[in-house]
């Protein structure tokens, strides 16, 4: 593959393309979380809870690959198994509370809220300091989309 000729150096490109692989494997989790709880909802709000979390795994598989060609236009190659996601991300795969919707919610939360506060960490470098300001302004837009979803999964835990 030719070297992108995109204004960033080769060493920006690398850390952002870095940084990015980080992103890309807490969505992929969050991802795989949202399908388990997707697939394994219980209790009398099942139906209307099972088309919102297959919702949410559509907007997940999006970002998954939004995320994931991101790196590859800065021409470096995706992570793309599941240990490399493992690996990378600040998640945990595993899950802590029951199958009704209550319990979902609030992991999602905790989830969803915990990658806005780490994409909020990486606006500053990847604008400022690797020049990709094209790409912290994608960062800026995926942390506001996660906290819509925190809003929505906030306010139905009331």
């Amino acid at each position: 593959m030719k070297t992108p000729n995109i204004g960033i150096t080769d060493q920006n490109r690398k850390a952002i393309a870095n940084q990015l692989s980080k992103i890309l494997a807490d969505e992929f989790v969050l991802y795989s979380k949202t399908l388990k709880f997707h697939w394994n909802i219980e209790g009398p709000d099942f139906h209307t809870v099972h088309i919102y979390l297959e919702t949410l795994y559509h907007e997940q598989q999006t970002i998954v690959d939004n995320v994931a060609e991101k790196i590859r236009m800065l021409g470096h190659y995706v992570p793309a198994t599941l240990q490399d996601y493992l690996d990378l991300t600040h998640l945990t795969e595993e899950t802590k509370g029951g199958n009704d919707s209550q319990s979902i919610f609030a992991e999602l939360l905790e989830d969803h809220e915990s990658i806005i506060v780490s994409l909020r960490e990486e606006i500053e470098p990847i604008s400022d300091k690797w020049k990709a300001e094209g790409i912290g302004d994608y960062i800026t837009g995926l942390m506001e989309q996660h906290q819509k979803t925190a809003w929505m999964l906030r306010s139905h835990l009331k």
